[in-house]
């Protein structure tokens, strides 16, 4: 099977067929890991949902109090001292 390779923007993409996609088992996948092996594209299913375990991370840095704003709280320029917006 050949198919074109297309500019996209400042890159280049392919449309894969779903056919084809079914078959690898992609096809109801929302993203998937790619690389280079041998000189050849090579697509995967990924090895683990995307982002998996993150809302567990989250919840236990918060349990232990490390979730402070970096940055803490600022105003943009031109907001009012007293919090009222310019209508």
């Amino acid at each position: 099977m050949q198919i074109a390779i297309r500019n996209i923007g400042n890159s280049k993409g392919v449309v894969l067929p779903k056919a084809l996609l079914a078959q690898a088992g992609l096809d109801n996948l929302a993203f998937a890991t790619i690389a280079i092996e041998n000189g050849t594209i090579v697509l995967r299913k990924p090895e683990q949902p995307l982002r998996q375990g993150w809302a567990e991370a989250a919840a236990s840095i918060a349990a232990q109090g490390q979730d402070a704003l970096l940055m803490g709280e600022f105003g943009n320029d031109g907001d009012n001292p007293d919090g009222e917006l310019p209508w």
